[in-house]
């Protein structure tokens, strides 16, 4: 391999690490793991008559979906 090719690999790369880098901060900046009871609440909460109350929600959802005809 050329010199060229490792240089412009390792640019990329660290470009890409850079942008990830800043996603990853931008979103602990703005909250976006703020939520640390959420899964624990899933998991106590979840039980069989949530799970088929949810799935009664979905299916009403589309079945209203399938009955909107526009025009």
């Amino acid at each position: 391999m050329d010199s060229w090719v490792i240089a412009m690999m390792l640019g990329a790369s660290l470009f890409l690490g850079a942008i990830a880098l800043f996603a990853f901060l931008w979103a602990i900046k703005n909250g976006q793991f703020d939520d640390e009871e959420k899964f624990l609440n899933a998991a106590k909460f979840d039980g069989e008559d949530e799970l088929n109350d949810a799935i009664k929600r979905e299916q009403k959802k589309e079945n209203l979906k399938k009955s909107y005809k526009p025009e």
